[in-house]
């Protein structure tokens, strides 16, 4: 796809369900999103091609002093994800690392509480899995999200953005069985330039799209 912008996160996720319709209506489905960004676009695409919407809680892990910068991510189950050549480049120490990520924990924690409440543990074995976020920078959370799912068992494991750059989509290529990215923007600063409105999703926002389309009658 030529680059274009988004109007906001449902718009991409109608586009990235056009590129996911072989998917459709087949019950060993199931689409996991990254929160909270990754939950509307995610919901967009279960609903087009009619699977269950679940979320899958991954937090980046910022260089200190210099948050936006990621050096690493965790994940659901304990997984924890660390791009060496940033940690390098940042002179971040091992305690630092330890420090970000028990911080960070605390939070992964709140969101699988505020987010799946008391739904069962994920079950993902024999499925296929299309694990969606509104895009891609350095793929490091992405990263930690798929040592994470992987460790679960499914059969397939597909990863679908709407946009990220070359780079960091052909990176992730060689670890899932699929990667999907609607678009790749040259040169590509950040996720937002890809978006008119990319404003944060809440939290509220997040359990809504969830419980619309976590039931067994979601497919």
């Amino acid at each position: 796809m030529h680059n274009r912008v988004f109007r906001d996160r449902r718009d991409a996720g109608h586009a990235l369900a056009a590129l996911l319709d072989r998917f459709r209506d087949r019950s060993d489905v199931l689409v996991l999103a990254l929160p909270r960004g990754g939950v509307p676009v995610g919901h967009e695409v279960a609903r087009a091609i009619r699977a269950p919407l679940d979320v899958f809680t991954v937090r980046k892990l910022g260089v200190p002093g210099h948050e936006e910068l990621a050096m690493g991510a965790i994940a659901s189950g304990g997984v924890t994800v660390l791009n060496d050549q940033v940690v390098r480049f940042s002179g971040t120490s091992r305690g630092e690392i330890e420090r970000v990520a028990e911080r960070e924990s605390v939070e992964l924690s709140r969101r699988e509480r505020a987010y799946r409440g008391d739904r069962p543990p994920l079950e993902l074995k024999g499925k296929t899995v299309l694990l969606v976020d509104d895009g891609l920078a350095t793929g490091s959370t992405m990263r930690a999200a798929i040592q994470a799912v992987r460790s679960l068992g499914p059969e397939r494991l597909v990863v679908a953005v709407p946009t990220g750059p070359v780079s960091a989509c052909r990176e992730l290529e060689g670890l899932v069985d699929e990667m999907v990215c609607a678009m790749n923007p040259e040169p590509f600063a950040a996720v937002g330039q890809s978006y008119q409105v990319f404003d944060q999703t809440s939290d509220d926002e997040v359990r809504e799209l969830l419980d619309e389309r976590s039931g067994p009658d979601s497919a």
